[in-house]
């Protein structure tokens, strides 16, 4: 468990499409087997330390005639953001996926100072 100091907790969210591939014709609607898609989010201010980032799916257009699969991961975290990470696999035909998240972690309070050398 990770303790933060409540007046230094700051919370970061944001909704971003991952892709849309219906109308293209990309490897996600047309595809088979194991196909992954990634979207580098910035946050809009950087933590003091590396936040925890929770992911959900916000939007999922998806072939009803196939199995649903998907994997979601909030991955290479660091204090000035993550990349969204959509996986599927086997005969899934997805058209798009929105993704929301959620980052909870430590920010610099007023009274930090940076002291260079």
């Amino acid at each position: 468990m990770r303790k933060l100091r409540a007046s230094r907790v700051g919370v970061d969210q944001g909704n971003v499409e991952v892709f849309s591939d219906f109308a293209s014709g990309g490897d996600m609607w047309t595809g088979s087997g194991s196909r992954e898609r990634r979207k580098a989010v910035s946050f809009s201010e950087p933590f003091s330390t590396v936040p925890t980032v929770h992911v959900t799916l916000s939007l999922w257009d998806i072939d009803q005639g196939a199995n649903v699969r998907a994997d979601l991961q909030a991955d290479n975290v660091t204090a000035r953001g993550f990349e969204l990470v959509f996986r599927t696999w086997a005969d899934t035909r997805v058209a798009r996926v929105r993704m929301s998240w959620m980052a909870i972690g430590e920010v610099k309070g007023e009274d930090d100072w940076e002291v260079f050398s």
